[in-house]
């Protein structure tokens, strides 16, 4: 005899709606590994590209700190961004700070935030990366796309070309007083061996110099004099390879920004890419479609320890 649940019964074919349920959990990230890291650029080069993975983060529609775009309803941004227990959302689909064409940007409310359990300090960082769930998936378009996270053993090498990009003031010196940008701003950079990097922040630290201020979870990138600082906090280092964008930093030192000449320091992707895929697969397997799975389960469970 068949198991009823609520009117509905279980006969035969339910074992089969059961299997169905199980490609749903894999169907976004299949779509987002398809999609990702492949920008749209305007065939009018007097036109200024656009980073569709771009995120502005926000409180009370106030820009706050930058992030990426890593899936459906997922965002990479610094766990320093993070204060206390705000309301945040973020705009995508833009690159004006104040969007004059509000069809075109696309503005969500963050549902959770995971910090990295290891974070720790706000001068000394450590695990700085936080990742955002947002509470309606984005429609992937010309506009919003993700960017690829790298591979945990992808080697990202000294002097490779990558891009910043946010709302502060691209300049050629540091000014104590310069202001959020109306458009997204971009710098080439040029990623620096660690050690050297340690070395220029060692000059003018009090910490001990037996201690390394550059630590192996992060990455310096440098364009020799031209920084984006103010309000780009969590915000990409965008790297191309094999024709495709991967997410290799996560820009976490404000005090970057003290001199022209200091080296941009990011939280290295490649180390918490694997924390990253895990946060987001243990919510999908704590959603609606596995809350279903489970009672179908428990709900045919019965059928096969009977005579």
């Amino acid at each position: 005899m068949a198991a009823s649940l609520g009117g509905l019964r279980a006969g035969p074919g339910g074992l089969s709606l059961l299997f169905l349920l199980l490609p749903l959990s894999r169907g976004d990230r299949e779509d987002t590994k398809s999609v990702c890291g492949k920008p749209w650029w305007p065939e009018d080069n007097d036109m200024s590209r656009h980073w569709p993975w771009e995120v502005s983060l926000r409180v009370e529609d106030e820009h706050v700190c930058g992030g990426a775009l890593i899936d459906h309803k997922w965002v990479v941004t610094a766990a320093h961004c993070i204060k206390g227990t705000k309301e945040y959302s973020v705009t995508l689909g833009t690159a004006q700070l104040k969007p004059t064409n509000p069809r075109m940007a696309v503005s969500i409310q963050v549902k959770d935030i995971i910090m990295h359990p290891k974070f720790w300090g706000r001068t000394f960082t450590i695990g700085d990366v936080a990742l955002l769930q947002l509470h309606t998936p984005v429609v992937f378009n010309n506009y919003v796309q993700p960017i690829c996270l790298p591979e945990p053993t992808f080697d990202l090498k000294v002097g490779m070309q990558c891009w910043v990009t946010g709302w502060s003031q691209a300049k050629l010196r540091y000014s104590a007083n310069s202001t959020l940008t109306s458009e997204l701003q971009e710098a080439e950079v040029f990623i620096m061996d660690n050690k050297r990097c340690d070395q220029i922040y060692r000059k003018e630290s009090p910490i001990s110099h037996i201690l390394p201020l550059i630590l192996g979870d992060m990455i310096c990138a440098t364009n020799y004099g031209k920084n984006l600082c103010n309000g780009d906090s969590g915000g990409p280092l965008a790297c191309e390879v094999e024709d495709r964008w991967i997410l290799a930093g996560v820009m976490s030192w404000e005090k970057a920004c003290a001199k022209a000449q200091n080296p941009g320091v990011y939280t290295r992707v490649t180390k918490y890419s694997k924390w990253i895929k895990n946060q987001m697969s243990n919510r999908a397997l704590s959603g609606p479609c596995t809350s279903v799975w489970l009672l179908l389960l428990t709900w045919l469970l019965p059928l096969q320890m009977g005579p």
